[in-house]
């Protein structure tokens, strides 16, 4: 349960007669006065004071600080990139620039930047390597490890303000999901494997927003279709997964394929979002009658109580004013069925199922950047 900050600082500070959330929030006012976050830095800030009045471990305080410093720098960074769509590549950094796949991995990045995404690696060798050679420096970005050994950034991104270095792998591994609108993975080690369970994990769980998630081998490979019948044998057959978490991965053996799929996934769909207990899709066409009908019928599996509702922007519900062009679909989302809902977002995206009229378009390509807000708890 999160604290509540009047009743620790009675408990803690008000004996010195000191208010000091009154302080904060004065500070806090003088440097961002019309921010409508303030309450959260407050409770950062009071957060830390309950950290240094405990003042339990030195090593703890430390990593605190290290991971303040590197998700501020990280977002700093990273925000001149909001108003653009990001793919995140994972695959081994040890393929040899003669192997097929380095081959494949350089077309990806090169598709990729041809339809104006761009493309997140770790920075390294082998397969990111690839993947930023073919996508050139204005549509790549590099995250890299600080590591005493092996992990060196490739050519495109050595000495570039794109690259950011991490000392946490926990921090480097939430920018490869919070950025992502889409992710590839080649074969690889335990590292991909690794970030390829973790990504199907957080968005079966609904902790990360539902993306595309391609699985990328060469013409013939065997990699992922192993692990593929692994996953199909041992954990849907056991009842350990859904049989339709397997919707959330698509498997495919080219660079235009998957860059197919990333487009596909957003042909309509737009974004998504929480507004309290109610679960928003916002789609780029109206759907027609017809397929609002038969979305009642079909997935009404998904929704908790009531049933689906298509709604043009409203300003006093949504207050998301950059995306007023873009029609939502809402409903009470039981928040557990994400392969349903990733079967909902591919009906939603077939031509047939639009109305005539599509939603206007926004005056430029280079909108914000939609918010993706996975539930809290």
């Amino acid at each position: 349960m999160p604290y509540e900050p009047n009743e620790f600082l009675s408990n803690h500070f008000n004996s010195n007669g000191l208010d000091l959330t009154r302080q904060v929030e004065t500070q806090l006012n003088l440097i961002a006065p019309s921010s409508p976050n303030l309450a959260l830095y407050r409770d950062m800030i009071l957060t830390v004071m309950r950290m240094a009045q405990d003042d339990r471990n030195r090593w703890n305080a430390k990593i605190t600080l290290q991971a303040l410093r590197e998700l501020e720098h990280a977002f700093r960074v990273l925000e001149q990139f909001k108003g653009r769509r990001k793919v995140t590549v994972f695959g081994s950094a040890r393929t040899p620039l003669e192997h097929p796949l380095y081959a494949q991995a350089r077309e990806l990045g090169a598709a990729l930047a041809r339809a104006d995404l761009m493309v997140i690696t770790g920075a390294g060798g082998g397969i990111m390597a690839a993947a930023h050679q073919g996508a050139g420096l204005t549509h790549s970005l590099g995250f890299n490890i600080t590591l005493p050994f092996e992990q060196h950034a490739n050519a495109t991104m050595e000495g570039s303000d794109q690259l950011l270095p991490f000392h946490f792998f926990f921090i480097r591994k939430l920018f490869f999901v919070k950025e992502a609108d889409g992710l590839v993975l080649c074969p690889g080690g335990f590292g991909t494997l690794d970030e390829a369970l973790e990504v199907l994990t957080l968005i079966q769980t609904g902790k990360s927003p539902l993306v595309p998630v391609v699985l990328l081998d060469a013409p013939g490979g065997s990699f992922w279709q192993d692990c593929l019948d692994f996953i199909g044998k041992q954990l849907r057959d056991n009842h350990y997964i859904l049989p339709t978490d397997l919707k959330l991965l698509r498997l495919v053996y080219s660079a235009e394929e998957a860059v197919q799929e990333i487009n596909r996934f957003y042909a309509n769909f737009h974004s998504s979002r929480w507004l309290k207990n109610l679960f928003v899709i916002r789609l780029k066409h109206t759907l027609n009658e017809a397929a609002l009908v038969q979305i009642q019928q079909d997935f009404a599996d998904l929704c908790l109580s009531d049933t689906f509702h298509q709604h043009a922007y409203d300003g006093e519900t949504y207050e998301e004013p950059q995306f007023s062009h873009l029609t939502r679909l809402t409903f009470t989302f039981n928040g557990r069925d994400n392969g349903r809902l990733r079967e909902l977002v591919d009906y939603l995206n077939q031509p047939q199922h639009w109305a005539a009229e599509p939603a206007p378009a926004l005056p430029t390509s280079k909108g914000a950047r939609p918010r993706k807000s996975a539930k809290v708890t």
